[in-house]
Order: C-alpha cells, then structure tokens, then sequence
C-alpha cells in the first residue's frame, strides 16, 4: 500500500485549535462498520448509541510537561527535547530539535529547574535520541517542562489546556500525547453510561513523542512503529471476557485503548500486567478484541488514519472524513468525532 492512499484535503478553518466551551459538546459522525448511511449525532448521544451490556474502554494515561527547552552548552544555540520512555541506566529516549542537529557527547542545560544538564549518548535517526540527565527527568518536566501541544496547533499551550488537554480520568503518569477520545468525557457522562447499564474499564497506554511523526515512507509496509508501554489490570481483562461472554461488545475509547487491546490479546483472553507493543494496525489485521472504536478525526497520512482505516476499510473512512468535512466538523485533538460499530 502507498500511504498517498490515506490522504484527504482538509480547509485550515476546520481544525480545532482549541478546546470547545464544554467537553462533551462534541459532535459526533455514526459510522456502522457493515455499510450504510452516516448518521450525524452529538456526543451526548453516546449512551443511546451503546447497547446495555457493552464495555467502553478508555486509556488512563495523564500527558506530563514533556518538552524540555534549553540550550547547548558548548555554542549556546536552542534545543528542544521532547521525553519519550526511560531506556535504563538512568537514561531516556527522546525526540530532538535542534537548528544544527545532535551529536554525541554533546551537553544542554534547560532554563529550569537550575542547573539540570542532559547529555547526548546516542543519535538513533529521524530525531530521536538516547539521553541521559542529572536529575530525574520526570522532575524536571514538573518544575520547567512545557504541555505537548500536537503541533498543527501552531501555538503554545495555555492556561486552559492545563486542564482541557487532560482525560477527566487521567491517573497514569507519562503520555507524552492525550489519548484525545476521552477529552470528551465527564462525570455526566459517566452517569449516563451507568444509568444505561453500560459498564466503563480502564487501561494505560503512554502515548509516545512518536505519535507527532508522520509516515515518511512511501510504502505503509515500510514504516515501523516506535515502541509505548501499555498495561492491562485483571479486572479489565475479567471484564472483558465477561462482556463477551454475555454477548456485549467491546468499544475502544481511542486508536491507543485499542492498540492496547489488540496488542495484549493472546489467543484466548488477554495477557495482564505491563507490556511494550509495536503494533502498527493497518488494513488487513484482523481483529480480535474490539468490536466499536469512537475516535477523533486524524491527519492525513497518520498511523492513526491507517489504524482507523484498518477497523472500517479506508474508501468508508475517506468518504466519512468527506462527510464530516462538507458539514463542518471540527478536526484533531480538540474536535469532534467518530463512533464506528
């Protein structure tokens, strides 16, 4: 497959680039997976659009102030790290920027917290790096970090992305990304739910730096995966297979809850406890676990496009983000989204 397949013209004025005044006042684009019409809802509607019994899934990640600015200690020109996961011997993978590059052995130090360096041990391609720091690094994103903001935002995070750029149900610490289909959630709409007699189970999936990045290569089948660490508590898995054995369905919040999935599954139920998947999900992979995805509208060109592609067959897909596009909807993290079942 070509990844130019995946691609789709959409106006500047349709993407979010900021939160809308309420989380759940999303729309939202029904797509039944077997064919038919779109059905154009709003996402207050999710609970009428599930069925009593079913399980959603959502992704408890928490996004930490991971971009890291400072300086090159030996010519003082800007660089920028962005944390990615902890490689062991108290260093870390990152995704670099520089105006002339990284080299090995070179040091930073960042404007704050004082005095914390970084230096680079290893430049492993298309900007990621191996790093190690003084300090630890999860500290220093705390004291002097900065929110990572996807950049087709083309602003610097503030005041109110603090809050909004975060699940009302994030807990696990390290997401470098939001798992964006569950900034639609609130407490109101967890009651729904309950009321509806569907039930909610959680996951984490650490989104990676590496979810900026688009596919550079010309063939999909060419592109690999940089590594997230995921993990599934008993319970879910419990729920889960209770779920199908009742006959219910289970609903992936986002295309990270539903690598997660996909990622644990071991023939016969899912494997508990933490993991690291590479999954790259593209049409063609059959699916074991998920059975509805709601999602975001995802850049052209974007794993994630092919991961949704994979769920409900790309010509659908494009026609949907046609649809949606025509009518108005608001694209990427802060817009609307997509219920496939």
């Amino acid at each position: 497959m070509e990844i130019s397949e995946f691609d789709y013209p959409l106006r500047e004025e349709l993407i979010a680039r900021t939160p809308p005044p309420e989380r759940d006042a999303a729309r939202l684009l029904l797509l039944p997976r077997s064919g038919g019409p779109f059905a154009h809802r709003s996402f207050r509607e999710l609970p009428d659009l599930l069925r009593p019994g079913d399980l959603l899934v959502v992704n408890d990640a928490r996004v930490i102030r991971a971009r890291l600015r400072g300086r090159k200690t030996a010519t003082g020109g800007q660089a920028e790290l962005l944390l990615d996961r902890p490689a062991g011997g108290g260093r870390w993978i990152c995704l670099g920027q520089a105006s002339k590059g990284f080299k090995p052995g070179q040091e930073i130090v960042f404007s704050g917290p004082p005095g914390c360096r970084a230096r680079i041990e290893a430049v492993e391609g298309e900007g990621w790096l191996v790093v190690s720091f003084d300090r630890d690094p999860l500290e220093v994103a705390r004291g002097g970090g900065e929110l990572p903001l996807p950049p087709y935002l083309g602003r610097p995070p503030g005041p109110a992305d603090e809050e909004r750029y975060q699940t009302i149900f994030s807990r696990a610490e390290g997401a470098a990304a939001a798992p964006t289909a569950g900034l639609h959630f609130t407490e109101r709409s967890f009651a729904a739910l309950e009321a509806r007699g569907i039930a909610v189970g959680r996951l984490t999936l650490l989104v990676s730096a590496g979810t900026f990045l688009p596919v550079r290569c010309g063939r999909v089948e060419d592109h690999r995966m940089h590594p997230e660490r995921y993990e599934i508590p008993e319970p879910l898995a419990v729920a889960v297979a209770a779920t199908r054995a009742a006959g219910g369905r289970i609903v992936a919040v986002g295309t990270t809850s539903l690598r997660a999935l996909e990622s644990a599954w071991d023939g016969n139920g899912l494997r508990t406890g933490p993991a690291q998947t590479d999954l790259f999900v593209v049409p063609g992979h059959r699916f074991h676990v998920v059975d509805g995805l709601l999602t975001n509208f995802h850049l052209p060109r974007s794993t994630l496009l092919l991961l949704v592609s994979a769920f409900a067959g790309k010509d659908r897909v494009l026609s949907a983000y046609a649809e949606a596009a025509g009518r108005g909807y608001r694209f990427y993290s802060y817009g609307d989204c997509m219920l496939i079942l």
